[in-house]
C-alpha cells in the first residue's frame, strides 16, 4: 500500500494531505523535530526525532519505499527519496522527478551562493490559495500514479 510521508516542521499543506489520505485510506507519517497535533485517525502518525541537521530527513529516507509519496520542500531529501523510487511533491504542487532533480539541485546551490554574497536578499513568494489548489490537484494525480507503481 502506498504511504505518504510529510517533512512536517514547515509543511503548509498537512491538512490537505490528511483529507486526500483519508479519501483513499492511505497511511500518513509526519516526521519532525517537535510534536505536532494530527487529526485523530488510525492512519495518521507522528514521529518526533531529535534536533539536529537532517535528522528528520534521514528518518524519512529510512522509512520510505518504492511507490510511496514524500511531501517536502527539502531538495536533498527529495533526491534521496527519488533514489528509492518514491514520488516527491512540493507543497506548491510541483512534482520532482529523476529528470528534474538535477536542475533543481543546481538552482538551489546557485541561489544559496547568491544569497551568501548578498546578491539576493528576498525569499520565495508567499504561499497562497492557488498553491494550495495546485497542490491538491497534483497530490490526487500522484496518488493514482503511486498506486500503479506499487
Amino acid at each position: 500500500m502506498t504511504a505518504i510521508f510529510i517533512d512536517g516542521d514547515a509543511c503548509p499543506v498537512k491538512a490537505e494531505v490528511f483529507r486526500v489520505a483519508e479519501r483513499y485510506s492511505l497511511p500518513v507519517t509526519v516526521v519532525g523535530n517537535s510534536w505536532l497535533r494530527l487529526p485523530d485517525h488510525p492512519l495518521f502518525k507522528m514521529i518526533v526525532v531529535p534536533e539536529g541537521p537532517d535528522v528528520a530527513d534521514k528518518r524519512i529516507v529510512e522509512l520510505i519505499e518504492r511507490g510511496d509519496i514524500c511531501i517536502t520542500n527539502d531538495i536533498p531529501l527529495a533526491a534521496h527519496c527519488l533514489e528509492k523510487a518514491a514520488l516527491v511533491l512540493r507543497p506548491d504542487g510541483r512534482a520532482l522527478t529523476e529528470a528534474s532533480i538535477g536542475d533543481v539541485l543546481a538552482t538551489r546551490d546557485l541561489m544559496t551562493s547568491l544569497r551568501e554574497t548578498g546578491a539576493i536578499t528576498g525569499g520565495p513568494a508567499p504561499f497562497g490559495p492557488r498553491d494550495r489548489s495546485r497542490f491538491l490537484s497534483a497530490l490526487d494525480t500522484m496518488v493514482h500514479a503511486a498506486r500503479r507503481v506499487r
